[in-house]
Formats: structure tokens, C-alpha cells, sequence
């Protein structure tokens, strides 16, 4: 869609400062983060690098837990693993603690 018409928008420095804060935490232009605005689209800021990184170490675990529990129902599992399954969600509630806290 071609995009026509042109408005001129004057800011304090306070405002244009908070506009070009609030499109980069969502990783957006400042014309993008305006018409997202104007349409009422939900606008989010981008996780954070702590999220991010926490977010990928979570994946890592449940990929662990899953070998566990597919060793569980093929009937090769040993107790070890069981408890090395627990020991891991027991990391992933560690996480979640350490991050809610901040």
C-alpha cells in the first residue's frame, strides 16, 4: 500500500526522547512504532538479553527432560535418571525464582 500523505508532528525534546526510547526498546521505527499507535496494534519491547538467554537455557533443560522421559517409556531408563530429570526442573524453578526476584 503506498502511503500518501505526510504529517509534520512537533515535539518538546522530553517527548521526542520518550518516542524514540519507547520504538527502540520494541525495536521499531519511530514512523512504524506511531502507526502501530494510530491502528491500535499491540506494541511489545523486546525481551530482554537476561529473558533471552534464560528463555534459550530452559529449551536446553526440557530437551534433557524429554531424552529422560522417552527413556522412562521405553522402559530403559535407570533411577539415576529420574532424579537427574528432577534435579533439572529443579533448575528450571531456580531460573524462574532468580529472574522474579529482580
Amino acid at each position: 500500500m503506498q502511503k500518501k500523505y505526510e504529517i509534520c508532528l512537533r515535539l518538546s525534546k522530553e517527548e521526542k526522547a520518550h518516542l524514540e526510547n519507547s520504538a527502540r526498546q520494541c525495536g521499531l521505527s519511530k514512523t512504524a512504532y506511531l502507526r502501530r499507535l494510530i491502528l491500535g496494534a499491540e506494541i511489545k519491547a523486546l525481551p530482554l538479553r537476561e529473558i533471552r538467554e534464560l528463555r534459550t537455557e530452559i529449551h536446553h533443560i526440557g530437551n534433557n527432560i524429554n531424552q529422560i522421559a522417552r527413556s522412562v517409556n521405553a522402559g530403559i531408563a535407570r533411577p539415576e535418571d529420574a532424579r537427574h530429570g528432577l534435579y533439572l526442573l529443579d533448575q528450571v524453578y531456580e531460573l524462574m525464582y532468580q529472574l522474579a526476584k529482580r
